[in-house]
């Protein structure tokens, strides 16, 4: 971790903690937890309080869009309602509380990154694949598919994230043959699932969460309160079929049990969302988001695995195997898929 990364974690866990503990009262807190460091966000948990500080790169405008969405009336008990009103950015500050002012002889300071606070929810237990809320989550998706925007918002960033993994993969592996099969896959999908158009007029209006798996699921209140979605850095409108292209995806190529698949499929289906016919072949509307998260997870397993300096495990050979697959196979776009 480096020496920025270190910082903003302390800080996060600073800031999270002076909101869980009561003024005045004796601190017997546990030192804060990071829940996640990446690139695209970190993730500190001190009590019931969990900061986020979100990339540098973040569009301001368009993430107070989202979190004022995930604080709307119409989406409680779908979205995880955040703590505090968007617009926060985290300055680094010293235990006393103040500002840290650095030294004249230290390099200019990074932007500062938007941060914003959430309660705090119980994930998806990741050992015990067979209580993986799968009905829920698609149930909570329909829910939202069907939620009218309450107000202009930007576009759901599914496509500009499998744009990004793609670039991502190239930089960490050029020259090397083992990208060709993702490539492939990537060059097969219509301009709009690779983010260079807007998605077809039909389809691109309806109310997405972006970037749908079951780590974007919590128990609130927890342990046992009902689920919830979470994580609204891609939300926005666009087509609602690319929230369920990563299951779909995972079940076509074999990573996802068909039964898991069909509960999830007929759950969705039972709550009246408007990605698939209600009675008809999904796989015209599924095919081309399934295509394109079949890139994306391939291409961020061979970019992960160039830095780790090691070969790809089962699961992500499998994704890998599969754009060799897809690139071969005419997509079955309908109509308005097409680019």
């Amino acid at each position: 971790m480096t020496t920025t990364q270190t910082s903003v974690v302390q800080d996060l866990g600073t800031l999270a903690h002076r909101l869980s503990h009561p003024a005045g009262a004796r601190c017997v807190c546990e030192p804060p937890q990071v829940l996640a460091d990446r690139p695209d966000g970190t993730v500190v948990r001190s009590g019931a309080i969990v900061a986020k500080a979100h990339a540098a790169d973040t569009d301001h405008e368009a993430l107070a869009a989202r979190i004022t969405l995930a604080a709307a009336p119409q989406l409680t008990g779908i979205l995880l309602p955040p703590l505090t009103a968007p617009g926060q950015s985290l300055t680094a500050p010293d235990p006393s509380g103040g500002p840290r002012h650095p030294e004249p002889s230290e390099p200019p300071a990074p932007a500062p990154r938007p941060v914003t606070l959430w309660p705090l929810g119980a994930p998806v237990d990741p050992t015990d694949p067979g209580a993986a809320p799968w009905a829920e989550a698609a149930v909570l998706l329909a829910r939202l598919h069907r939620t009218e925007p309450p107000f202009r918002l930007p576009a759901m960033r599914g496509p500009a994230k499998a744009a990004r993994a793609v670039a991502r993969m190239r930089a960490a592996l050029p020259g090397d043959p083992a990208v060709l099969p993702v490539l492939a896959g990537w060059r097969a999908l219509p301009a709009w699932a690779r983010g260079e158009v807007p998605a077809p007029a039909r389809r691109a209006g309806f109310l997405c969460h972006g970037d749908l798996h079951l780590g974007q699921l919590v128990r609130h209140p927890a342990p046992d309160g009902p689920w919830l979605l979470i994580d609204v850095d891609d939300a926005g409108t666009g087509d609602p079929a690319w929230d369920l292209g990563r299951p779909a995806a995972w079940y076509a190529s074999g990573l996802l049990a068909p039964e898991d698949w069909f509960a999830f499929l007929d759950a969705y289906r039972s709550a009246g969302g408007p990605a698939v016919p209600a009675d008809a072949d999904p796989w015209p509307e599924l095919d081309v988001p399934a295509r394109a998260l079949t890139v994306q997870t391939a291409a961020l397993a061979l970019a992960k695995c160039a830095v780790e300096q090691r070969h790809p495990d089962e699961h992500e050979q499998l994704m890998i195997e599969s754009c060799a697959r897809i690139a071969t196979l005419p997509p079955e776009l309908a109509a308005d898929h097409a680019s």
